[in-house]
């Protein structure tokens, strides 16, 4: 009982700290409207290419590729604002981006416009997240409090919560307003985020100084080097392992489910539907449970989960075995985004919008690769055999964070000071 007291006073406090903090409370409203935003036009883009400019449904593919050009983009953002400090100020005008971005789509008349628009544009829109999270880590460094990792998932939820909506609303205004009016919409949303934040501004973080190869996690012109990065960059791959079976699944399952299951439209979109739901019912007790096990241990969990759910995805045949799957990928979504952009700041805390930028990015890499291998694995192996794939990468996944996890030392590559833990209040990465 008394355990339970103190969870129920820690999320009332992680609320007032939020609430009483315009830079938490607009990260929050700003994050729920450009996912609203962006995951209404994801399932739509195809269409609009093919309805409204004559492409072929190769052609329409082919434009998920221009998400390739995020994490690029999303690094070069990420060092520019890890050397001026200016988070706000690149937020702008990356949402401004956005907004052109997606209203140029909209206004597009010929089918090179949009692919263009989307490496151009919308790679810088991709780059505002990670803006926002570097501010609330600059924030959270001038005012550090136990709720702080609290106020990073209810900043998540809130962009999970935009996925969730934002598919059915897409489809509900390009029905009874057309692919066009979506697409602006979808552009007024992006403009939108700006305006919880208005014209606020923060703590810029102090300059990092500028360190030797041998001692230090950045190189001579500021930016940091490979060796400062590596625990970083290990993590994001792993990660990038976990997420490459999403594509994968939403490609083939429904097509599975339908053509060889021959399960009611009802029953599919049940299907399919359930997983953000039970990611948000377990993301606010995704914190309180990592601070108990560690962070990198409750990862390696959680890749477990996704090998287990990619398992019955592949072999069961009943509609409540892919039930199970599809919960079990609700925890293993709920885990990462609980924690995901924490630790990947911790493993590069003297360059946080870089980390950002690199963690957030990695799922339009991740989906280029997982579509890219969902295709030649459906050729070479059929349904539902196809979803191996994912459960392959998912062991690769398991096995590099419980290294991670088990680590004995937690230290920076090429530095002797241990890296800040994630987690405060007593809470671990799992690693110590």
């Amino acid at each position: 009982m008394r355990r339970r007291v103190r969870d129920h006073g820690a999320e009332a406090s992680t609320l007032r700290v939020l609430m009483s903090n315009p830079l938490y409370r607009g990260v929050t409203v700003a994050e729920f409207l450009s996912a609203l935003g962006v995951s209404a036009a994801a399932p739509q883009i195809a269409s609009f290419l093919v309805k409204e400019l004559d492409a072929s449904l190769g052609a329409a593919g082919l434009y998920y590729l221009t998400s390739l050009a995020a994490p690029v983009v999303g690094y070069l953002v990420g060092a520019r604002s890890d050397r001026t400090g200016r988070r706000m100020g690149l937020f702008r005008l990356c949402a401004a981006a956005g907004f052109f971005g997606w209203l140029g789509i909209a206004a597009a008349t010929h089918l090179w416009m949009p692919f263009v628009i989307g490496v151009v544009l919308l790679g810088f829109a991709g780059a505002a997240g990670s803006q926002l999270f570097a501010a609330m880590h600059d924030e959270m460094t001038h005012k550090p409090s136990p709720a702080n990792d609290g106020i990073v998932s209810i900043a998540r939820m809130a962009m999970t919560s935009g996925w969730v909506i934002g598919p059915a609303a897409g489809t509900l205004v390009a029905s009874h307003f057309g692919l066009r009016e979506m697409l602006v919409a979808t552009a007024l949303c992006c403009g939108a985020q700006i305006i919880p934040l208005g014209t606020l501004k923060v703590a810029s973080p102090e300059p990092s100084k500028t360190l030797s190869d041998g001692e230090g996690a950045l190189r001579g012109d500021g930016k940091p080097g490979i060796r400062a990065m590596s625990g970083l960059l290990i993590f994001t791959g792993l990660y990038l392992c976990v997420y490459a079976g999403e594509p994968v699944k939403y490609a083939y399952l429904p097509i599975y489910m339908d053509e060889q299951l021959h399960f009611a439209p009802g029953v599919r979109s049940a299907i399919i539907g359930i997983q953000p739901l039970v990611e948000l019912a377990l993301m606010p007790l995704v914190v309180m449970l990592a601070r108990r096990t560690g962070a990198m241990w409750l990862m390696a969990g959680a890749a477990a989960c996704g090998v287990a759910a990619n398992l019955c995805f592949a072999t069961m045949t009943s509609s409540a075995g892919l039930f199970a799957g599809q919960v079990l990928m609700g925890a293993v979504w709920a885990v990462f985004a609980s924690l995901g952009i924490v630790v990947a700041q911790r493993l590069l805390p003297t360059a946080v919008a870089t980390a950002s930028a690199i963690f957030l990015s990695s799922p339009a890499l991740s989906s280029a690769l997982g579509g890219l291998a969902g295709g030649l694995g459906a050729t070479a192996f059929g349904l539902p055999h196809v979803l191996f794939l994912p459960m392959a990468f998912g062991m690769i996944a398991v096995v590099g964070y419980l290294i991670m996890a088990s680590s004995p030392k937690r230290q920076r590559p090429g530095n002797s000071t241990p890296v800040p833990n994630p987690l405060p209040a007593g809470a671990s990465t799992g690693s110590e």
